[in-house]
């Protein structure tokens, strides 16, 4: 099945269940993250960056910042509940780094993401990425995938420091940040409520709902099964 869209000049994207397995984030990313998270802040708690990360984890959960231990617990239970809280996407971020120097990581995209994604930018199509996971994590991701270095395909990524994801305010800055019209971009995401706030904003949507990740059509947005199914009209 293929969907067919007119007049898109930028192309935004999620990456988890959309152009990246939620396997993958789930089951590597975040297991990785909890697994080295304690060391890590062992390691790096002197850090000026850090101890600012740690300073708004302990105003958000009310925990001594110089509690270390407490501090881990906390943040091992935000990514148990997955919450998207920013100085935990800070930190994510700054683990799977050291992760990914020491190839003990690897971007993971289907390849129907990176055959459409080369495909548009070929075409002209500006390409974006907006996700809750931070801006570090979405470069290591699309720098390391098996089909190679995809960053320069994109002009510029987003997360949560232009707002919620499921909240229309974000998208409408998002575009104004690109310097275009919502109606001129294309958001692609598998979550219903990110895409009805995106359609809020005036964006174009399609859902992207594939099998192997349980994502099923909304009924609300006309969706594909991989983005090779997008044609551009």
């Amino acid at each position: 099945m293929t969907v067919s869209v007119a007049s898109v000049r930028c192309i935004l994207t999620d990456i988890e269940g959309t152009t990246t397995p939620i396997a993958f984030v789930a089951g590597t990313l975040f297991p990785y993250a909890r697994q080295n998270l304690r060391t890590f802040l062992e390691r790096h708690m002197q850090d000026a960056d850090i101890r600012t990360l740690l300073g708004e984890v302990s105003v958000l959960s009310g925990v001594s910042p110089t509690d270390l231990a407490r501090l881990a617990a906390v943040l091992d239970q935000w990514m148990r509940d997955d919450l998207k809280a920013k100085p935990l996407k800070a930190l994510q971020g700054m683990i799977w780094n050291e992760g990914y120097e020491m190839r003990k990581l690897r971007g993971v995209v289907f390849d129907d993401a990176a055959v459409a994604l080369r495909a548009w930018h070929t075409q002209k199509i500006r390409l974006a990425v907006y996700s809750s996971g931070s801006v570090l994590a979405q470069k290591l991701l699309f720098k390391t995938a098996a089909q190679g270095d995809l960053t320069s395909l994109f002009v510029g990524f987003f997360d949560t420091n232009v707002g919620p994801k499921r909240e229309t305010s974000s998208y409408t800055r998002i575009a104004t940040e690109l310097g275009l019209s919502t109606s001129d971009i294309l958001f692609l995401s598998d979550a219903p409520e990110e895409l009805d706030a995106a359609a809020g904003a005036g964006m174009q949507t399609v859902q992207v709902a594939r099998a192997m990740d349980g994502t099923l059509p909304s009924g609300r947005h006309a969706y594909v099964t991989a983005l090779t199914d997008i044609v551009l009209t």
